[in-house]
């Protein structure tokens, strides 16, 4: 492989690594005769999960990290002197179809710097995937990184290639967006993901008449929004978060850490390291308001605009309504057990599925993979052993199943409890 490609991609690589939202799931195309590739096949190197929890292996790079403008949060920004490179569409095309062919990866995410303008560089990308679906047949899964600012015309032909298409939004709020990204505002974000939206209800509403009608973005759109560089609340993040989660072509909103790539910008904050406990929190929420019915108001308020950093948003909300527990697990219907403490969606089908047979106790919950350590202070059943959070008070419950503060190791956890 030539070494001069390897050696732009080991400069863009490292410049893609701040973009968390990628993710391969959403979308099923299997293997086809005459054509290269799959998105639901094989395993390499690990970058993304898909929705079934298989590991997906992604080239995950930029076509270019230069760019016009000058954002205080980003790497690339335009005044910083960093290594440059810069991909032709040619070399990128050639490089995803060598690594898939020696099997390191199974589809591509691509963001890029914006050169010139968003048009130009938002042309280059769709060229990328045009080139890959029709010259070389690639049926693997592509991600495109949409460009604030592209024409609808430009958004509209990438998403006949690719499978997925994100806009980041990056700041939650206006007003400091403008502050650190002075040359960038909320309606170029947003413009781009109405047109992703629409295509897609174009697209379903032509493959309702025509059965081989082109697919627009299987996958839908996600975005990504940085934590920790602006006042922002959790409640300013996670009401935006909902609010994007209300149109249909919204999959994913994910959650950066602010890192402070740029600590000579007296703009944002002096953190010694990026808030992952906050960003954990917010994934847990997120999974709160997308899969357990929960609604925004329910996890932070004016009098809770933050998340508890030292348990996790469901306890936190339980300790809050003790009025509400201890739920009876032989009769609450399913929503409330999803409100549990302990209870993930899994578990819940189980308890109603199993009682219609038998009473349940402490160890066939225990066997269905219910926490029980959660879980115990916030239901009753036969042979249950622990006072419930009405004996004991909220507050000594949260004492006993609280975060240990200031431990290493609890900065360095980012695995999402998102079942319990």
């Amino acid at each position: 492989m030539n070494e001069k490609i390897l050696d732009k991609l080991k400069i863009l690589a490292e410049s893609a690594k701040y973009d968390v939202s990628c993710s391969s799931s959403g979308t099923v195309r299997r293997g086809k005769a005459g054509m290269l590739g799959n998105t639901v096949g094989g395993w390499g190197i690990c970058h993304s999960f898909a929705d079934d929890g298989r590991c997906i292996s992604l080239l995950k790079t930029m076509l270019t990290n230069h760019c016009i403008y000058d954002c205080a949060y980003c790497i690339n920004r335009r005044s910083n002197d960093v290594p440059r490179a810069t991909f032709s569409v040619s070399e990128l095309v050639e490089l995803t179809i060598e690594f898939y062919r020696r099997n390191y990866i199974e589809g591509l995410f691509l963001s890029s710097g914006v050169v010139r303008n968003p048009d130009y560089t938002m042309e280059r990308l769709v060229r990328v995937a045009k080139d890959l679906r029709t010259i070389h047949r690639f049926n693997g899964y592509i991600h495109l990184k949409s460009i604030p600012g592209a024409s609808s015309e430009l958004v509209h032909e990438a998403g006949l290639y690719a499978d997925r298409l994100s806009v980041n939004i990056e700041i939650p709020k206006e007003e400091s967006l403008k502050r650190l990204a002075p040359e960038k505002d909320h309606q170029s974000v947003f413009a781009p993901m109405r047109y992703i939206q629409q295509g897609m209800l174009e697209s379903a509403e032509e493959r309702r008449h025509f059965r081989h009608a082109p697919r627009f973005v299987p996958a839908g759109q996600s975005t990504q929004m940085i934590v920790g560089a602006t006042p922002e609340t959790d409640k300013d993040i996670l009401g935006l978060s909902s609010a994007l989660y209300r149109r249909p072509s919204m999959k994913r909103v994910y959650y950066s850490g602010y890192i402070a790539v740029n600590t000579y910008d007296p703009r944002l904050p002096a953190l010694k390291q990026p808030p992952l406990v906050r960003e954990n929190r917010l994934y847990q929420a997120d999974w709160l308001l997308r899969f357990y019915q929960f609604k925004v108001e329910e996890i932070v308020d004016d009098a809770f605009p933050q998340l508890d950093l030292d348990i996790d948003p469901k306890l936190a909300w339980a300790l809050r309504h003790p009025e509400l527990f201890p739920v009876d697990v032989n009769q609450a219907d399913y929503e409330m057990l999803l409100r549990v403490p302990g209870i993930g969606l899994k578990s819940a089908r189980l308890i109603v599925a199993s009682r219609r047979f038998s009473r349940l106790g402490y160890y066939q919950l225990k066997k269905m993979g219910i926490v029980m350590k959660k879980a115990q202070y916030f239901i009753t059943c036969r042979e249950l052993p622990a006072l419930t959070v009405n004996e004991l008070t909220p507050q000594k419950v949260r004492g006993l199943l609280a975060r240990k503060s200031g431990g290493k190791a609890d900065e360095r956890q980012l695995v999402l409890s998102f079942g319990e």
